[in-house]
């Protein structure tokens, strides 16, 4: 494969294929039509986990959008990665917490359980787990003497399920993957990945970072046989081409990165991934956007990227599948207009529902954002669309949970 490389494990930072200065950037190679609005449903910005504990402490209790911290309780809020049950509910991943490491301390990791009711164009919170390590697998300090573990600790992105029912959790302050037993108990040490730091890292020493904050493992798919994982940086490591993205792939049984990684090129440097799940063993629904909200939203787009490579340039091939700027939505879904938009900042949230539907859900960066109504926190915004085409999707990534 033209864009696959062999990375040895040693290496500080392995150069990629594609290092020209000046490289144009990734267009669309191709597009289906509009996709269309089926469901809307939508959890209050202010909704927050009941008795649990206070949070929000380190905001300086300055009002955002109307809301003052410091908060009663735990917001359930930032969903960064979602996966399918049987059941009908979801389980969706709350970020670290309020933007940064400084200021997340008192932020508690979780796992939501949400259960959304398009009858009504509602969301319930049906329970969840926070996330531990009670055994003592990090090798770092830790925020809390109990174990439980915060935004100050890790920043969680990307979220994937095995058969056995364990959860494998992408963060960004390493970049490491967590491997997580059901209860939300860490199993192993966290596993870096070879030759990359982010500022945040504790372990990195005198290594000079090599990756931005915030730009870790935002999106990370799962091969259909369950036996992969597929975790992609959100930004561009130091001596990479700009706006390139490294894919890399992780052998679950070894708990070791293979070696082989392939490069996603964004439509323009400054844009940013916020998703990527597998549709079958070569292509991926991946979320690009750019850093607006509300009127400044721009790009805010989901392609089926496909590692093969078949016009040989050196990156996955991108088909533009949803403009989540330009849903069509003539049944006027959500009391909203003949064409819907999902204008947030970030949108870090793809599920595949059936061949041709897929559930997007934003991260709603409680309070800050106010991508739907200027002066008001976001809601956790959650929609079904009908795509163009189907996927073909492999059957197994159809049948899972």
């Amino acid at each position: 494969m033209g864009i696959m490389k062999r990375v040895g494990m040693g290496a500080a930072v392995a150069a990629l294929a594609i290092t020209v200065p000046g490289v144009a950037f990734a267009t669309d190679r191709s597009t289906w039509d509009r996709a269309e609005l089926l469901k809307f449903a939508a959890l209050p910005a202010e909704t927050f986990v009941p008795g649990s504990e206070p949070s929000g402490s380190l905001l300086g209790g300055t009002p955002s959008n109307g809301v003052v911290p410091p908060f009663a309780d735990q917001p359930v809020q930032g969903f960064s990665g979602v996966l399918r049950n049987s059941d009908g509910s979801f389980d969706v991943l709350s970020d670290n917490g309020f933007g940064n490491k400084g200021n997340s301390a008192d932020f508690l990791l979780r796992i939501q359980r949400v259960g959304p009711n398009f009858d009504s164009g509602t969301v319930d919170v049906l329970g969840g787990i926070t996330l531990t390590d009670p055994d003592g697998k990090v090798p770092f300090a830790l925020t809390r003497p109990d174990r439980v573990l915060t935004g100050a600790d890790f920043d969680v992105e990307s979220i994937s399920r095995t058969a056995d029912g364990t959860y494998w959790i992408g963060d960004e302050f390493g970049p490491w993957l967590l491997h997580f037993d059901r209860a939300g108990r860490l199993l192993a040490p966290p596993v870096a990945l070879p030759g990359v730091f982010a500022p945040e890292n504790p372990t990195r020493g005198e290594t000079p970072a090599n990756l931005n904050s915030s730009k870790g493992f935002e999106g990370m798919a799962q091969s259909p046989d369950g036996r992969t994982l597929y975790p992609l940086l959100e930004g561009t490591v130091a001596g990479d081409a700009p706006g390139t993205l490294r894919l890399h792939e992780f052998d679950i049984a070894a708990n070791a990165y293979t070696g082989r990684r392939w490069t996603y090129l964004l439509d323009a440097p400054g844009n940013a991934i916020g998703d990527a799940i597998a549709v079958d063993k070569d292509r991926f629904l991946i979320i690009e956007r750019d850093n607006g909200e509300g009127a400044t939203a721009k790009v805010k787009k989901i392609y089926l990227a496909d590692r093969r490579d078949r016009n040989r340039d050196g990156q996955l091939d991108k088909t533009l599948v949803a403009d989540l700027m330009d849903i069509a939505n003539p049944k006027r879904v959500g009391g909203f207009g003949k064409t819907f938009t999902f204008p947030f900042q970030t949108i870090e949230d793809v599920v595949i529902l059936d061949d041709r539907t897929i559930a997007v859900l934003n991260d709603n960066n409680f309070p800050f954002s106010n991508g739907r109504v200027p002066g008001q926190p976001d809601d956790n915004e959650f929609i079904v669309l009908k795509l163009d085409h189907d996927l073909d999707a492999d059957k197994r990534v159809l049948r899972r949970y």
